[in-house]
């Protein structure tokens, strides 16, 4: 084992560690650990809601939900996703009580498709698009292709099975490709109307 791979063993110890002492109750440590995801909880929170203030709205929440909750927390290595999970429903509550819909950087999750021929039309073709999907395509569409999780996190955050997420970003995808061709056609018409 190289110096490198005995310093990650040893920072992962740590984290655990760190977990389990703010599972215990130590205000110290779940302090600690929130300082570690900082920077990710914003940004996470900020691409849902859009404007800073809401962001930090719903990291409060969260963080103070999950600070009531962290006892709870049976395994200690999910620490990170269970946090994300609560942020990412106080995200959904703060946007269903504001009627708001979910934003996100369209040119970024264009990009990010990884098949072309999901990307016919203009850009703002795919805001409408993905709007239209039900609120788990949805969810699972933005976390993979946006946020970059792997499967298994989203099924984790999702509490499904991995199987359902993929279900989500096929049948998602599938939606998408047919109401983008839709748009695209509608738009070839306007264009050229003979």
């Amino acid at each position: 084992m190289t110096l490198s791979n005995e310093r990650r063993g040893n920072s992962v110890e740590h984290d655990l560690l760190i977990v389990k002492q703010a599972i215990a109750g130590h205000k110290e440590a779940f302090e600690q650990l929130l300082v570690l995801e900082e920077e990710k909880l914003y940004y996470t929170a900020l691409s849902y809601v859009g404007k800073k203030e809401d962001a930090l709205d719903a990291i409060q929440e969260a963080v103070c939900n999950a600070y009531l909750k962290v006892h709870q927390l049976k395994n200690p290595a999910f620490f990170s996703t269970w946090l994300f999970r609560i942020l990412i429903h106080e995200c959904y509550r703060l946007l269903k009580k504001g009627q708001k819909m979910i934003p996100y950087e369209e040119r970024e999750l264009l990009d990010r498709l990884h098949d072309q021929e999901y990307v016919i039309g203009n850009p703002i073709d795919l805001s409408e698009a993905i709007q239209q999907l039900n609120h788990s395509q949805q969810m699972a569409i933005i976390l993979f292709y946006y946020h970059d999780l792997p499967i298994k996190e989203i099924a984790d955050m999702m509490e499904k099975p991995v199987s359902t997420i993929k279900t989500y970003l096929h049948r998602g995808k599938k939606q998408l490709k047919r109401q983008l061709e839709r748009s695209a056609s509608i738009n070839e018409k306007a264009i050229d109307p003979s």
